[in-house]
């Protein structure tokens, strides 16, 4: 893929699965950090870490397109992760969930490893900005 949104520097290997920085200029969505659970009835869509998630990346794209955005105009995730060996064991089904709903276009990506969430029982937070052009 040869996207002018993606910056990779001279000499730099390509990210797998992230951009090593996004460029853009437009209109700005934030959204707040989703978790993997259905946003109607507030209730985990399941104990493991794949199925939370993907449900967190369909609740990203959902609040994304409520905004106007588009894959396309996805530039930052940021993730928040309660278990290293749980996300990395669930890479391959990530990325199917990714693919799903942001098809090849890959943003800037930061993963954090942290103590725990605010909702008890949710083991992945992600946090995206799109940058919709005018």
């Amino acid at each position: 893929m040869n996207d002018p949104a993606q910056v990779t520097p001279d000499g730099w290997p390509r990210g797998a699965g992230y951009a090593h920085a996004a460029v853009a200029s437009g209109r700005m969505i934030c959204t707040a950090g989703q978790i993997g659970w259905d946003p109607l009835t507030e209730k985990l869509v399941g104990p493991d870490f794949a199925t939370q998630a993907a449900q967190a990346l369909a609740n990203v794209a959902t609040v994304l397109r409520a905004g106007g955005a588009r894959p396309e105009h996805l530039v930052r995730l940021t993730w928040y992760i309660t278990d290293r060996a749980a996300y990395l064991d669930a890479r391959a089904h990530i990325g199917n969930a990714y693919r799903r709903h942001f098809d090849r276009h890959f943003p800037a990506m930061t993963v954090v490893i942290v103590a725990g969430l605010l909702e008890r029982g949710a083991l992945v937070e992600i946090e995206a900005t799109a940058v919709i052009p005018e």
